[in-house]
This record gives structure tokens, sequence and C-alpha cells, in this order.
């Protein structure tokens, strides 16, 4: 079984290619996630002490971006539905798309681990048996696939982008909320590359990959946070950019990117002039 969210669009979702923006993506599927888990009633999986909608952290984002969303007055569908139980942890999936004319269009899918968590003590907790039975009711086992891990160190190729936490990042357990990660890497990314094209002509680029885990909380505080950012990999038409989030020697969160330069005029993939390409790969680490 499947959980269907009807998400509305806003203006302000949109980036300057005219495209929901990627970051955006996450908040809609946080949105699906809250749906699915207070549809279930407030005596099973909503409990309105610890249940899942309220008291449920995300460990790990995978999001794959499909095609571009443009905006519309139509609200965009989210298929949500469970993967994964285990005694402390679940995985749900999602697909975001539009039905058209009996076709189903696909803007993105994506995965999420979660657990649920004590925010009193500060630590994970098992699932109850009431909690295991609900979400038992969407699950769909899939064949895990093995994927390659996040970066644990920086090289020293990396540059530095400090974050400045805002008070409305901060969600009412004084964490800042799991999409605002997006945001962060977002804006370290468009440093990294106005710095390495500076100079060059303005080009298009969209994501369409982005792996994030989460490891230790961010905190509003005054003192900005590092995150380091650099060049992972360079293709022909596309490469990926890996993330560090610390405190310190803290890593808080680590993050893939892959990002594919982008023809707004047939809105496919493209090969970019060589010397973007040039620039990308002096950044390699050795």
């Amino acid at each position: 079984m499947r959980h269907t969210y009807e998400c509305p669009m806003r203006w302000a979702d949109l980036d300057l290619l005219g495209h929901v923006n990627n970051v955006v993506y996450v908040d809609y599927l946080q949105e699906a996630r809250v749906d699915l888990f207070r549809a279930n009633g407030a005596n099973r999986i909503d409990d309105p002490d610890d249940g899942l909608a309220e008291a449920a952290v995300v460990v790990r984002h995978e999001v794959s971006y499909l095609a571009p969303l443009n905006f519309g007055s139509r609200p965009v569908s989210i298929d949500c539905w469970v993967t994964e139980i285990r005694i402390a942890s679940f995985t749900l999936a999602y697909e975001l798309f539009h039905e058209r004319d009996g076709e189903r269009v696909v803007y993105a899918r994506a995965k999420t681990v979660l657990t649920p968590y004590v925010f009193a003590t500060e630590r994970p907790r098992r699932l109850t048996d009431v909690e295991r039975e609900t979400l038992g009711a969407y699950l769909e086992p899939e064949e895990k696939v093995a994927r390659n891990p996040l970066p644990a160190a920086r090289p020293e190729t990396a540059t530095r982008y400090p974050v400045q936490v805002r008070f409305s990042d901060v969600d009412v357990y004084g964490h800042v909320n799991n999409v605002k990660y997006f945001e962060y890497l977002q804006e370290a990314r468009i440093r990294l590359i106005g710095e390495v094209w500076k100079g060059l002509d303005p080009i298009s680029i969209v994501v369409a990959q982005t792996d994030v885990d989460y490891k230790v909380p961010i905190l509003f505080r005054q003192e900005p946070y590092d995150a380091w950012s650099w060049v992972a990999r360079v293709g022909s038409r596309s490469a990926t950019i890996e993330s560090l989030i610390v405190d310190g020697e803290t890593v808080l969160a680590r993050a893939r990117v892959t990002i594919v330069f982008f023809d707004q005029v047939t809105q496919r993939s493209t090969a970019p002039p060589e010397p973007y390409l040039e620039r990308l790969r002096a950044l390699l680490p050795s």
C-alpha cells in the first residue's frame, strides 16, 4: 500500500531557470512524510508525546532528480511507502509525479532513513510494536543496493563556506531542520562554482542527485559552522561535488551532489565548452 499526498507548489519555490529548486523537493518530501504519519490517527503512529510525526529524525536522504518540475496551480502528487523496517530505524521511498492523459510523468525519486528520537535525552529509540505494525501496512520490500560511502575527510582542494544558522532554520526541538542542510550545501556549492568559473560566461547547471548523511544535529548559535566543498569527479556533461559540514573536528553532515550541464532550449543535458571542464579538473584531488 502507498500513501499519496497532493502537495501544492508556491511561486517562491522556483529557481532562476523557472524550475522548482532542488532544495524545495526535500521540503515536499517532508510534507508527504508527515501527512503519512498523521493519516494513521493519534492513537497509532502519531502519538502526541513521542509519535513518529513529531519525534522522528532524518538519518539519510537520497534524492534523484529526473525531470524539471515547472510551476503550476495543480499540486504535485507524491507517493510514499516503506521499503525497510529495522529495530530502531525505517526507510521511506517517494515518487513525485503528475498523471497526464493516463501517463505518469515522474520528476524525482527519493529515499529517507529515519529513526524515532527522544529529544529529552537526545537519543534514538526502538520502534514500538504499534509503530512497526502501522509502518508494515505500507511495506514494499526491495533489494538493497550497495552505495559508495560519503566522504569522511576533506582534501586540500576544499573551499570553505561559513554556515550561519538563522533562527528560522531551527525546528521546535532546537535542531536545524533537515531541509535546511540542503540549503547550506547549495550555498556552499554556488560559492565554489562562482570562484572556479570566475571570468567565464554564465552557464546553466541542474542537480541530478543529492545524498546526505546526518551525523550530529546542528544547533542555533551566533558563531558560524564550516561547510567544506570540493570537486570529486568530472565527466563530459556532469561533475560531482562532495561536502562536509563541520564544527571544528566534528563532522555534522556529509554530502555528495551530482550536477549536470543543462541546455535551456532543449531542456536536456549538454556538453559544456572545454574551459568549464578544465577548471573543474584542476581542482580534483591528486
